[in-house]
């Protein structure tokens, strides 16, 4: 995992840096390097997609369920992602600098003024053509049910009426590997690193994607929360 991150890392870089003065074609080499590192990190975690629904094209928001860090690799493996994320994640060593390279909005949850720099950034990056993902449980959980979505980084969709997507995301292990909601999903104080052995240590991971058929525009983001989580409530999978 570490060896094809640092490889996809490396293989980013350089391009970027040429292609720096070149926007639209620098974000096309961000989706690719994105799309096949994480298309690759499903292949060495034996994570097997079944995707229901057509995938959203840019630009849009999407939003879905949390269940953890592999979301991530299943959303960006299905739709050319940039994700919002907490600020956390920025100092993790080799996986924080590959996600600032690749569009990470970084959020500070402690600090009340960084939603609407965070809804700017959101916004620009709609505008300049990204599928922006947005996880509005605002936590990730052990997938019994789906959280109720706050609407706090729906302003920038509900200000500018922007084209909103849902995704309901599941997983399922197979005997007599453990359980997902504990082997897959990573949620309370679990620890990364542990986590991550117990993950590679499984069989398989099936991992379902449901899109929704149709995108949302509410000019209210309360209503447009509302919308949405019954979307990606009524196509959830409970993860067992």
């Amino acid at each position: 995992m570490t060896v094809v991150t640092l490889l996809g890392y490396l293989v980013w870089l350089p391009v970027s840096l040429v292609l720096l003065v070149f926007p639209r074609q620098r974000r096309a080499w961000r989706r690719l390097v994105m799309g096949s590192w994480a298309r690759s990190m499903c292949w060495i975690l034996r994570i097997r997609l079944e995707i229901t629904g057509a995938p959203p094209r840019p630009p849009c928001l999407l939003v879905a369920n949390h269940l953890g860090y592999v979301d991530i690799l299943v959303l960006a493996s299905s739709v050319p992602a940039v994700f919002v994320a907490k600020s956390e994640i920025r100092g993790w060593p080799i996986l924080g600098a590959l996600a600032a390279q690749f569009g990470t909005v970084f959020l500070e949850r402690a600090r009340k003024r960084a939603i609407p720099e965070v809804n700017q950034r959101i916004a620009r990056a709609v505008e300049a053509g990204d599928v922006v993902v947005i996880f509005p449980e605002a936590t990730s959980t052990k997938g019994e049910t789906v959280l109720p979505f706050r609407p706090g980084l729906l302003a920038p969709a509900s200000d500018g009426l922007l084209p909103v997507w849902a995704a309901s995301l599941s997983y399922e292990t197979r005997l007599p590997d453990p359980q997902a909601s504990q082997a897959v999903c990573w949620w309370g104080d679990m620890t990364f690193g542990p986590h991550v052995l117990k993950l590679f240590s499984l069989s398989g991971v099936h991992a379902r994607v449901t899109f929704a058929p149709q995108a949302v525009r509410h000019a209210d983001r309360k209503e447009l929360a509302g919308i949405l989580w019954q979307q990606v409530h009524g196509a959830f999978t409970p993860v067992r």
